[in-house]
């Protein structure tokens, strides 16, 4: 039985793009970068030969205590793999989702950065609001602003 989750894992193109895509644009704090080779990674992975070249990211912040669980970014340098369709309706298809205050001030701030979303903000039947983008390698990233607490 595990004991809890230690990081979320997604496979980019470009690390350095994806870091300033998720640190510059989403918030998130770089908390390090690194290369692996030799035995070790490739017995992990699987590949003879892989190099890979990793970031460790988390929310910076935010409303509840810092979560020690993170976003790890792997570029495989070698060897390289071929990109996938990421469509959510695809099986073994995922998305990350990130609670926000101000969903249509988010909205506003990444589509200006050029950021591709899904749909606008939209009413979820249960309060709140919520909506999905993509980040620049195609994963799916739904911001959701909950319903506001009313005492």
């Amino acid at each position: 039985m595990a004991d809890s989750v230690w990081h979320t894992s997604w496979t980019v193109s470009d690390l350095d793009r994806s870091i300033a895509f998720y640190r510059d644009l989403m918030g998130f704090e770089l908390l390090r970068r690194r290369v692996r080779t030799g035995p070790f990674i490739e017995t992990v992975v699987g590949f003879p030969g892989a190099e890979l070249h990793i970031a460790a990211l988390r929310i910076a912040g935010g409303v509840a205590p810092r979560s020690q669980h993170h976003l790890e970014l792997i570029q495989y340098v070698s060897p390289k793999g071929k990109t996938l369709d990421l469509s959510t309706n695809n099986v073994g298809a995922a998305h990350l989702a990130l609670e926000v205050r101000a969903i249509h001030d988010e909205h506003r701030r990444l589509a200006a950065a050029g950021v591709r979303f899904v749909s606008p903000p939209v009413a979820i039947p249960e309060g709140g609001f919520a909506c999905y983008m993509r980040d620049p390698d195609g994963f799916t990233i739904e911001l959701v602003e909950p319903p506001r607490a009313t005492n």
